[in-house]
C-alpha cells in the first residue's frame, strides 16, 4: 500500500511510518517540522530503512495546494498533525482552529477531490466529550472514579466541547465524520485517550506521561496541575497503531465509524500513581510542585472500549508496567539525544 502520514515526523506518526515500512508499504510522511523533535525522528527513520526509503514533504496542512498535490496516489492517508495542547489553544485560539478545524478541512477536501478511494483515519480525541460534570465522581485512594460508568465512556456520550482545542478537534471530528455519510469517503475517527510511548519528546502542556517520564529519569522539574488525582486510561503507541491497521484491514465493518480507543478501564493512572511506579522503578523519590487546575482538565477519562473490541476484535496488549519500562529504557538510551531536543 502507500500510506500518506501528515504530522509524520511527530510521535505517533512516526511509530506508525516505522509499523508500514516494516511491512514493506511506501510511505509519504508531510510535516512542517514545528515541533522539537521530529527532525530527529525522520532520521532515526532514515537510518533504520534507508535515506531512500519513504518520501518526506515539509508542508504544513494549512497550505491547500501543498497537501492536495502531495496527497495524490495514496491508498491510505493517517490524518495526525495538528495542534496538541489545551493550555496552547487557550493562548492562541486563532492558530489553534487554523491548525485543526481548517486543516483537517483542507485534509477531507483534498481526499474528496484528489484521492476519493482512499482510506482516512484520524486522530481526534477525548476531548470532545468537556468536562463531562453531570458524570458522578467518586474518590477511590489517589484517584478519581466514575461512580456509575465502571466500562468507562462510550461513544454515545454527548459532545460538549471545551476550550478552544476541544472545539477545533470537534469541528475535525465531526467533519470526518460526515465526509462519510454525505461523499462517500472512506473515513474512521479515533477518539484518543492517552497515548505515550518512545520517540515522544513529552514537554509539560502535552504528553504527561512521557513527560513524567523524561523528567524523573532526567532529574527535570515536575509540576503536577489540579490535586493529581485525575485519571486517564494510558495507551501505549504500539497497540494504537496495531488499532490503525485493524481499521484498515478492516475498512468494510470500520468505514464511517467513531471510536475511543485508550488503554481502558483496564490500564488507568492518576497522576500521584504515575509518580509512585515511577520512584519504584527507579528507586527514588521524585519531588515535584503543586498548582491549580488548568481549564478543560477532566478530572477523569476513561475509554469504553468494547465497541472496536466488539467490531474489530482489537483490545490493548501493553500494560502500564511493561509500557513506562520502555519508555525509561529509551530515555536512559538516548539522554544526550532527549536533552539537546528539550533545550
Amino acid at each position: 500500500m502507500n500510506i500518506f502520514i501528515t504530522g509524520g515526523a511527530g510521535f505517533i506518526g512516526t511509530h506508525t511510518a516505522n509499523y508500514y515500512l516494516a511491512k514493506g508499504n511506501k510511505v509519504t510522511v508531510l510535516d512542517n517540522f514545528s515541533r522539537k523533535g521530529t527532525r530527529e525522528n525522520v532520521k532515526w527513520l532514515q537510518k533504520e530503512y534507508g535515506v531512500k526509503s519513504m518520501e518526506v514533504v515539509e508542508g504544513d496542512i494549512r497550505d491547500f495546494d501543498k497537501l492536495r498535490q502531495s496527497i495524490v496516489g495514496h491508498d491510505v492517508v493517517i490524518h495526525l498533525a495538528g495542534q496538541v495542547a489545551v493550555t496552547t489553544s487557550v493562548v492562541n485560539p486563532r492558530e489553534d482552529f487554523e491548525i485543526n478545524a481548517l486543516g483537517t478541512f483542507n485534509v477531507l477536501e483534498s481526499v474528496r477531490l484528489f484521492a476519493p478511494n482512499s482510506i482516512l483515519l484520524f486522530a481526534s480525541t477525548n476531548k470532545v466529550y468537556g468536562g463531562m460534570e453531570e458524570i458522578k465522581i467518586i474518590k477511590k485512594g489517589k484517584k478519581y472514579i466514575y461512580r456509575d460508568l465502571p466500562g468507562g465512556i462510550s461513544e454515545v456520550q454527548n459532545l460538549d466541547f471545551h476550550s478552544p482545542y476541544g472545539c477545533s478537534k470537534g469541528t475535525a471530528d465531526q467533519y470526518v465524520r460526515d465526509y462519510h455519510r454525505i461523499y462517500g469517503l472512506k473515513t474512521v475517527v479515533f477518539r484518543q485517550s492517552c497515548i505515550y510511548g518512545t520517540h515522544q519528546f513529552g514537554i509539560e502542556d502535552q504528553g504527561w506521561v512521557s513527560w513524567f517520564t523524561i523528567a524523573s529519569v532526567l532529574g527535570k522539574p515536575i509540576t503536577v496541575y489540579g490535586d493529581g488525582m485525575q485519571v486517564r486510561d494510558v495507551l501505549f503507541v504500539e497497540d494504537l497503531i496495531r488499532a490503525y491497521d485493524t481499521a484498515v484491514t478492516n475498512i468494510g465493518k470500520s468505514a464511517g465509524k467513531i471510536y475511543n480507543v485508550g488503554g481502558g478501564p483496564e490500564f488507568t493512572l492518576s497522576l500521584l500513581e504515575l509518580l509512585a511506579l515511577l520512584e519504584k522503578k527507579l528507586g527514588r523519590k521524585i519531588p515535584y510542585t503543586s498548582a491549580g487546575w488548568r481549564p478543560g482538565d477532566q478530572p477523569v477519562y476513561v475509554s469504553n472500549i468494547s465497541k472496536i473490541n466488539k467490531e474489530l476484535g482489537w483490545e490493548p496488549k501493553i500494560d502500564v508496567q511493561d509500557g513506562t519500562s520502555r519508555m525509561i529504557e529509551w530515555i536512559v538510551k538516548e539522554k544526550e539525544l532527549i536533552e539537546k531536543v528539550l533545550k
